[in-house]
């Protein structure tokens, strides 16, 4: 193939000439060559490496990374894109079942069709909560590496029917929740107490630790502070995000005196 100039690469590829030019000076996708004009050349080698940078962005992993990965003495284009390939396919048909959590939720929500308590959360993934913990160690740091490790063991170690009646009392405990805020119940009201006591009590058992008041009105600005929890609630019932979150904090507040 001929040599591409950074202009037509960056028309090909949709990667702006200034990433293009921040990848070279960062060593992550060198030019083929530099004309005398100083022009940058790309060949058929560079655009397969940069379909792989985009590759691994997609799969979230950070630029810092990914060249110690390209470059690594055992990388295997062909092998690394089958393992790409196999691990979209899946991403592919988890997002697929989402989008059809999602229709029929909003068709419940029309009045449309019936909608089981259980469907609500369909599609939500191992590899998803374990995108989560890697958020929260990220996020807050200090020792939250440790307590992500004690919660995810604790939760291993639960039986199917365990981890069963776990998932059945928090879809309870929201759907009342969420019933409440439908029925003009105040964020801070005491009314709440009997489920709010319900949820603080599934937190400390997830994270086989006692979940004090204080962490409890943290916990409700972690799930704020992400964007998958919102819509998580947001699918239970509009609104509820910010009524959730209000809440906890309330209760935390008349628990801590």
């Amino acid at each position: 193939m001929k040599m591409l100039t950074v202009n037509e690469v960056a028309k090909l590829s949709g990667v702006s000439v200034r990433a293009l030019h921040h990848y070279d000076d960062i060593g992550l996708l060198k030019p083929a060559s530099i004309g005398r004009n100083r022009y940058r050349y790309y060949g058929q080698d560079e655009l397969l490496r940069l379909q792989q940078i985009l590759l691994h962005r997609e799969l979230d992993i950070p630029l810092s990374e990914i060249g110690a990965i390209l470059d690594a003495p055992k990388f295997d284009r062909l092998e690394t894109l089958h393992k790409q390939r196999d691990r979209l396919a899946k991403e592919a048909k988890r997002y697929a079942r989402l989008v059809r959590t999602i229709d029929r939720t909003i068709a419940s929500l029309n009045g449309d069709d019936a909608m089981k308590n259980a469907e609500l959360y369909k599609g939500f993934s191992a590899e998803k909560q374990a995108g989560y913990e890697k958020w929260l160690i990220d996020t807050y740091g200090g020792d939250m590496d440790k307590h992500v490790e004690i919660s995810r063991k604790a939760y291993a170690a639960l039986s199917a029917a365990e981890k069963a009646r776990l998932q059945d009392e928090l879809q309870e405990v929201e759907t009342a929740w969420a019933e409440a805020m439908k029925n003009g119940v105040s964020a801070d009201s005491k009314a709440l107490d009997p489920l709010l006591a319900r949820h603080r009590a599934w937190v400390a058992v997830m994270w086989d630790r006692p979940c004090p008041p204080e962490a409890y009105a943290g916990l409700a600005d972690l799930h704020l502070g992400h964007p998958d929890f919102v819509k998580r609630y947001e699918t239970i019932a509009p609104g509820f995000s910010d009524f959730h979150a209000a809440s906890m904090k309330a209760y935390a507040k008349r628990l801590a005196g």
